[in-house]
C-alpha cells in the first residue's frame, strides 16, 4: 500500500498500525489516533533521514533498520526506494518472534 511518496508500508505493516489502533482504542480512541499519528509521522520523516534507525544483526542479517516510537518497533528497509517498512511490533515482544516476523515478510 503506497501511503506516501516517501514510503510504502507492507501490507503485514498496515495490518500492525491497524491492530495497534484497535488494541488502545479499545480503552481510549483518542490515545489511539495520537499513537497512530506519531506512528506515521516518524516514518514519514524517514524519507529524509533513512538511515535513523539502528540495524539488529540479532534479529535479522538483512539490511533493515530498527527505529522506536513510543512502546513499538518500526522495522523499514532504509535503501529501498521509497523506503518499506516491514513491520511494527510491540517493544517488549522477545527477539526471536521479532525475528520471526521479519523473516516472514520479505
Amino acid at each position: 500500500m503506497n501511503v506516501d511518496p516517501g514510503f510504502e508500508l507492507l501490507p503485514g505493516a498496515t495490518q500492525d498500525i491497524t491492530e495497534i489502533w484497535e488494541f488502545i482504542a479499545a480503552e481510549n480512541p483518542v490515545a489511539a489516533k495520537r499513537v497512530r499519528e506519531e506512528i506515521l509521522e516518524t516514518i514519514r520523516s524517514l524519507a529524509s533521514f533513512p538511515h535513523k534507525g539502528h540495524r539488529r544483526a540479532d534479529i535479522t542479517k538483512r539490511s533493515l533498520r530498527f527505529l522506536i516510537v513510543r512502546d513499538y518497533i518500526v522495522v523499514y528497509a532504509p535503501d529501498e526506494k521509497p523506503i518499506l517498512v516491514t513491520a511494527i511490533v510491540h517493544g517488549k515482544r522477545n527477539p526471536r518472534m521479532i525475528a520471526d516476523i521479519v523473516r516472514e515478510r520479505k
